[in-house]
């Protein structure tokens, strides 16, 4: 089984128990400001997890795309990716423990081959300070399962990593750690859940490639080693807590389950292989960048695996409706795409040849994935064309390079030249040797120094995104989701029907809005915007929402985001009633309960900013104040 058999076949394997095979959503929510990116499967679904029904029912299954732009430095290994394929299902409050188990093994072992004394497991070892007991119902199914397949099934207490690190396998096969390695909440460990918040044990499933792959180092070998022995290749979470206001925790009624699979990591360990770039979805890019180099893997690994992740990653972000940009999401995009480039100078390939690779990356998905067959072109034409602005952005740092090198270069320079030119620093250095230009014994480690200062800030700045989700409920942001849907109203008057959204984020303090327009919108327009959200507001529209199948919510008037994707069904907002009926807009929420309540305190609606985000595409911020 190739790893696309192996999504079709995990999608029909939980779809004939019941489950309704969903879409997966976009790369960028545009109702989760806690995050750039969609970084999980159970992200999106988040709502349904906290007790809102799933119009699909109780059983739900996917592959849904992700996004993890903070891994960005450490692709180049065998494992890491930006993007990647997380195969889900989920129980709603219906199944629980002993079928997710059952089946999630049966899947591994009968339909994929996966030789069952290869498989190994973890699970939680309790906390008695938390009144958590020990996951022994998880352990105990395990042992069934495996003594079903005439396996050991010895059972391993390790407690925290750094003891597996010193204790190692003692020949187990389940072994219990602590809430550092098996513990759910969107805060981390125990102590770290938020009030509130569902949260339980998880149960993850390891696949092992052998001891020749263990790395000196990271002393004995366990499942939650980083050694490389042992690859994670799925997280069955079981929800069965919640907790309470003075610290502690109790039961839920209806647990969930919640259980996410690396594609690419199972399809490694079908062909028993830890380098993920091996498999059927990375590996045809690997071999067209070999064909256009005339080089090998083996020799420009790190250089043809950073490659064919950020194309891949960029490739879908197109199809999502992100275009390259110097902000947030697209400035993601941007370094992806700009990475990809400078790592092709490693292999010798000069010219351009996004045209020659996209392709080959939208081909591997068309089948699975129509909206990557329909937009193909404009895929191929938003990623040539970023890779031609950035070659006329290298000549700049060419001339920039000259004039550093008057003097000398230093790493701070180096840097800048990498930064802001995309200068590989061997390019850089390669580029000052060919012109008898002196480097500063330290301008590597001041190069290292600003490398490490970057990487710092962006992985400061992944915490503040997505933990587990359940982030932009608080009032304030219903309130400017709401009013972000009565200023599209207004956009779609003053400028033109012809607006479409194009991406937004929502904090407590404003809102951010994304449209397409090739003009600047003008102070006049923007003070008319205000007048008709404002006076929206003052006649206290009701809002409510009712869910429709998508086809005929379209035939009624729902307008949705530009790149988005839909599902069978989907929820239509609507704020005023007829002949008052000012938005009728597909969104997941949240909202007031009626639009006066945007005017508590006296505040109105105030637009602070309008300016370009990208190419064709305005930004407008604004705020309640």
């Amino acid at each position: 089984m190739n790893a696309q058999d192996i999504r079709n076949a995990y999608l029909k394997f939980f779809e004939s128990r019941q489950h309704a095979i969903i879409s997966r959503a976009p790369l960028i929510l545009k109702d989760d400001p806690t995050t750039l990116f969609t970084g999980s499967g159970m992200q999106p679904l988040l709502p349904y997890l906290l007790g809102t029904p799933h119009p699909a029912g109780a059983r739900l299954v996917d592959s849904q795309t992700c996004l993890r732009a903070q891994d960005i430095e450490d692709v180049g290994d065998n494992r890491h990716t930006t993007f990647f394929e997380m195969l889900g299902n989920w129980s709603m409050g219906d199944y629980f423990k002993e079928q997710q188990i059952r089946w999630f093994f049966e899947f591994l072992t009968d339909v994929v081959g996966l030789d069952a004394s290869k498989i190994y497991v973890t699970c939680f070892i309790g906390d008695a300070a938390h009144g958590i007991p020990r996951d022994d119902e998880a352990a105990s199914i395990w042992q069934q399962v495996f003594a079903e397949k005439g396996i050991d099934n010895k059972i391993v207490e390790l407690g925290s990593a750094e003891n597996g690190d010193k204790l190692g396998m003692q020949g187990g096969r389940i072994f219990f750690y602590d809430d550092g390695e098996n513990w759910w909440s969107r805060g981390g460990g125990l102590s770290k859940t938020p009030i509130g918040d569902p949260c339980g044990p998880d149960s993850e499933v390891f696949y092992d490639f052998g001891p020749q792959n263990h790395a000196e180092g990271y002393g004995l070998a366990h499942p939650a080693s980083d050694s490389g022995q042992f690859m994670e290749i799925g997280n069955q979470v079981f929800m069965q807590y919640r907790r309470l206001e003075d610290g502690s925790f109790d039961a839920l009624e209806r647990p969930n389950v919640d259980f996410g699979g690396g594609l690419e990591r199972i399809a490694a360990a079908q062909i028993d292989s830890p380098d993920v770039f091996r498999i059927s979805l990375l590996w045809p890019i690997i071999e067209k960048l070999q064909h256009l180099s005339g080089k090998k893997y083996e020799s420009h690994t790190e250089s043809m695996r950073v490659i064919a992740d950020h194309l891949r990653a960029a490739t879908f972000l197109a199809v999502d409706g992100c275009v390259p940009a110097n902000k947030e999401q697209g400035y993601v995009m941007r370094r992806l795409l700009r990475r990809a480039i400078r790592f092709a100078f490693d292999l010798g390939v000069e010219q351009n040849f996004f045209e020659e690779i996209v392709p080959i990356v939208a081909d591997l998905y068309t089948t699975d994935y129509p909206e990557v067959a329909a937009k193909r072109d404009e895929i191929i034409a938003v990623l040539v064309k970023e890779e031609k602005v950035f070659r006329q952005t290298l000549r700049k740092g060419l001339k920039q390079l000259e004039k550093f090198a008057s003097n000398g270069l230093t790493g701070d320079e180096l840097f800048t030249l990498y930064d802001t030119f995309g200068f590989p620093v061997e390019l850089s250095t390669e580029e000052a040797f060919k012109q008898n230009v002196t480097l500063s014994e330290n301008w590597r480690q001041e190069f290292d120094d600003k490398m490490l200062e970057q990487r710092t800030r962006s992985q400061t700045a992944a915490k503040g995104t997505f933990k587990g989700g359940l982030g932009g409920q608080t009032l304030q942001h219903m309130k400017y989701h709401t009013a972000t849907h009565l200023m599209y109203a207004a956009l779609k008057k003053v400028v033109g029907d012809h607006v479409t959204q194009h991406g937004s984020n929502i904090t407590e303090e404003r809102l951010r809005f994304d449209f397409n327009s090739d003009e600047k919108v003008t102070r006049e327009q923007l003070d008319e915007v205000e007048k008709l959200v404002n006076e929206w507001i003052s006649w206290d529209l009701p809002v409510s929402f009712h869910e429709y199948p998508t086809a005929e919510a379209f035939d009624m008037g729902a307008i949705g985001a530009f790149g988005d994707k839909y599902g069978e069904t989907v929820k239509v907002y609507k704020m005023g009633d007829e002949p008052q009926r000012v938005s009728f807009e597909i969104c997941g929420g949240p909202h007031v309960d009626h639009t006066g309540q945007l005017s508590e305190d006296g505040k109105t609606f105030k637009i602070t900013k309008e300016e370009s985000s990208s190419a064709g595409i305005r930004r407008v911020k604004a705020i309640l104040v």
